[in-house]
């Protein structure tokens, strides 16, 4: 897990200096042009002034002065106090990086606890978030095919892109998360063959409406799967505590990290 970070600053409970506004004001002090630092930016001239008119009215003293006159009509200048307040953000910058550096150095790593609150962050609609570790990838062609210990030991098999083994750096021994949705798990019956991903566990929740049947399944290592199936078929067979098989097609299992 790499940590990353942006400085912010607050004055009156309000957001005061933001990464752009500061590339705003270095501009202005370089080039004298509200005109010339909003193409610098870049940003447009109307939301150049805008920031300009936001710090000015946030801060107790102006932080940008408009001046008249002279050869070419005037321009934007930093006041004494819009200098000091850059030379003072970059000390705060300078500071800050290095409390970023004295953080990522106490992280133990993508299997520690700073990678699981790093992990808690992450919002997906499919229901379905494991925590597994890579074992094997192997690749053929465009695509590839990553193998997944889960923490109760069962193993699953991904489909991906050899493309996104690639962006996401997946190798054997990563920590990654496997992601599917409920209703890509099925239920696997003892007469059907069994599929390439095979899940045993225990039914400890159901949920039913007219439709569907949500089943809540413990497979061990402090994992749950939830799997959505049509209630028409398992209305009467599915309980609190029946044992079950289920299934999920490789392709339908995303990787995350």
């Amino acid at each position: 897990m790499e940590l990353a970070s942006t400085l912010s600053l607050e004055m009156f409970g309000k957001p005061f200096l933001l990464e752009k506004r500061i590339r705003l004001l270095h501009a202005i002090d370089e080039h004298g042009s509200i005109s010339k630092a909003a193409k610098a930016v870049p940003m447009s001239y109307k939301s150049a002034w805008e920031a300009v008119d936001a710090m000015n009215a946030l801060s107790p003293e102006p932080i940008v002065n408009r001046e008249t006159g002279g050869r070419e009509g005037g321009g934007t200048v930093l006041t004494a106090y819009g200098k000091r307040l850059l030379n003072h953000y970059a000390l705060l910058e300078e500071e800050h990086s290095r409390f970023i550096a004295r953080l990522a150095s106490l992280v133990d790593g993508e299997e520690g606890t700073f990678g699981t609150i790093g992990r808690l962050g992450l919002q997906l609609s499919a229901r379905n978030q494991i925590q597994a570790v890579v074992t094997q990838v192997q690749q053929d062609g465009v695509n590839a095919a990553v193998t997944l210990r889960l923490k109760g030991t069962q193993q699953l098999l991904s489909h991906i892109t050899a493309e996104a083994v690639e962006d996401l750096h997946i190798e054997a021994g990563s920590s990654v998360i496997a992601v599917c949705k409920s209703s890509n798990v099925f239920v696997v019956h003892p007469d059907e063959a069994e599929p390439i991903n095979l899940l045993e566990g225990v039914i400890t929740m159901v949920e039913k409406d007219t439709k569907h049947i949500k089943l809540t399944v413990d497979i061990g290592g402090h994992d749950t799967v939830v799997s959505v199936v049509p209630f028409s078929i398992y209305s009467t067979t599915l309980q609190t505590g029946d044992k079950v098989r289920l299934g999920i097609k490789p392709r339908d299992i995303m990787i995350g990290r």
